[in-house]
């Protein structure tokens, strides 16, 4: 970790902070729990036990491994249908194979990300390919939901496939931190993907010591999720370590810094999401996210009588549990 580098940040476009920038205080900290989704694959739920009104327009988001496997361990998730939001696939390390029900599919590897709407709604399957099934090997990875507002809840699904070679790669002032704006804008620098609710997606990279005060959208919410290693956010120097998140009061820029010495990788990571909140009505449950009570049931009913798509033939699969 991580697949995205450069030899010299140095190099790059640097991001810097007004003076007169108002730091976010930080509102909490807290540690995701561990589980186990679709296949059985090891995740942490970055979100869990956060209150929504701080997440939105972000639903949940799972920390896939980071697990080194055997041969013959890889996992992925079974068919399962969506509705309602988009799902943002980052593969750090790794390959997933992606297929749905419309005929659509992909590879996403080393940092890639695959952005899918599902909007009125389809059926997927994640899967390592057959050939890291056989060796086994690292994966590492996230997956993120983002709400869609009521207006597009419906719309046709689409995809995004995000290529590492198209990632914004940005640094701090001293070239102390890598920044992968995957989404939105940082400083006036944009990311490859293209959002409906605006909001802005970052894989930094802090070096052992360095400090990252980045401006931030006063209009946005404030979130950062430990991948690996440890450091402190806000002023006050909040401590944070692997799988714990970060949630940021209002302000104009985000602080953090990475500890001297760092537990089994050489830097600090962490993902930083900022979002314009909906502030809609939201009706959750499985893999559908709507905004009633009435509108979920109608996906249920949707779903249970074929007309989120069928699954090709060629598999002879069931739909699985929702992811």
């Amino acid at each position: 970790m991580p697949a995205v580098t450069v030899e010299n940040p140095l190099t790059l476009p640097r991001v810097t902070a007004p003076a007169d920038a108002v730091t976010r205080p930080v509102l909490t900290v807290t540690t995701a729990p561990s589980g186990f989704e679709g296949e059985g694959f090891p995740v942490r739920r970055a979100f869990a036990g956060i209150d929504y009104r701080h997440l939105d327009p972000f639903i949940m988001m799972d920390q896939m491994g980071e697990v080194e496997y055997q041969p013959g361990e890889p996992k992925g998730t079974p068919w399962h249908p969506h509705r309602g939001f988009e799902t943002v696939t980052y593969i750090i390390d790794g390959v997933f194979d992606h297929q749905d029900s419309q005929g659509g599919g992909g590879t996403i590897t080393n940092g890639d990300t695959q952005w899918m709407t599902a909007g009125s709604g389809l059926l997927h399957i994640e899967a390592p390919p057959e050939a890291l099934v056989v060796s086994g090997g690292l994966f590492h990875g996230l997956q993120l939901w983002v709400n869609l507002p009521a207006k597009d809840k419906m719309m046709a699904p689409r995809y995004q496939d995000i290529r590492a070679g198209n990632v914004q790669l940005l640094t701090t002032a001293d070239g102390g931190a890598l920044l992968r704006v995957i989404a939105g804008e940082l400083d006036g620098h944009q990311g490859p993907g293209a959002t409906h609710t605006p909001i802005t997606m970052i894989h930094a990279t802090v070096a052992p010591g360095a400090e990252v005060t980045l401006p931030w959208r006063e209009d946005f919410n404030g979130l950062a999720y430990v991948l690996a290693g440890r450091g402190s956010v806000g002023a006050d120097r909040r401590p944070i370590q692997v799988g714990q998140t970060a949630v940021f009061g209002a302000g104009s820029a985000l602080t953090l810094h990475a500890d001297e010495r760092q537990d089994g990788h050489t830097d600090l990571e962490v993902v930083l999401l900022g979002g314009r909140p909906i502030r809609e009505p939201m009706a959750h449950y499985g893999p559908f996210v709507m905004n009633t009570r009435a509108e979920l049931q109608q996906a249920f009913d949707d779903f249970q009588k074929g007309r989120l798509g069928t699954i090709p033939a060629v598999h002879g699969m069931t739909p699985g549990g929702p992811r």
